[in-house]
């Protein structure tokens, strides 16, 4: 008979709430003005100042620099030619966006975060040739860890992405401003 040496396990139900927006743009318009106004990781820039030992407040203002309106992208893939294969119709880019000088005020508390942060996000294209933004109200994912430290950057990062939104001429949810 073999033992478990499992320790405790702990299984967190939570509800999500996913923000589905329709843009009054082109897919490939609102990708350019999204790529534009979250600008890529730069990865080197980063790897050279880690390798450095650079302190906090350097990352800090370098970060901000790299994210103009406060995020930055880490990842994007274009799934649509893939898809395609299938015959499907519609388009879809996904990409993790976020900020790690922000998701390290919840890290402190607990690394488990870093399941949720970066934002998943995608811009998507369906059948009908309609644009939408689709995103998950960080509050929801970060409010799962049951910390108020953790869940106040939660709600901070709704005005954010709100703010963000504004800034892409975007529809703005409600829920992201309350």
């Amino acid at each position: 008979m073999t033992q478990s040496l499992a320790g405790p396990i702990e299984t967190v139900s939570h509800q999500v709430d996913r923000l589905t927006i329709q843009i009054d743009d082109s897919f490939d318009g609102f990708r350019k003005r999204y790529e534009r106004a979250v600008p890529v990781f730069d990865r080197e820039r980063f790897d050279s100042l880690v390798g450095r030992g650079v302190d906090w407040q350097t990352i800090l203002e370098v970060t901000a620099d790299n994210a103009p309106h406060d995020f930055i992208l880490y990842w994007s893939h274009d799934f649509t030619s893939l898809m395609s294969l299938a015959g499907d119709r519609g388009r879809c880019v996904e990409y993790l966006m976020g900020n790690h000088t922000i998701a390290e005020r919840m890290y402190r508390y607990n690394p488990a975060i870093l399941l949720y942060a970066p934002l998943r996000t995608a811009i998507v294209e369906d059948a009908d040739g309609a644009t939408w933004f689709t995103v998950d109200r960080p509050s929801t994912r970060f409010s799962s860890f049951n910390t108020p430290q953790i869940t106040q950057v939660g709600i901070e990062l709704d005005h954010k992405l709100a703010a963000l939104l504004e800034h892409l001429e975007a529809p703005v949810p409600a829920a992201l401003t309350q």
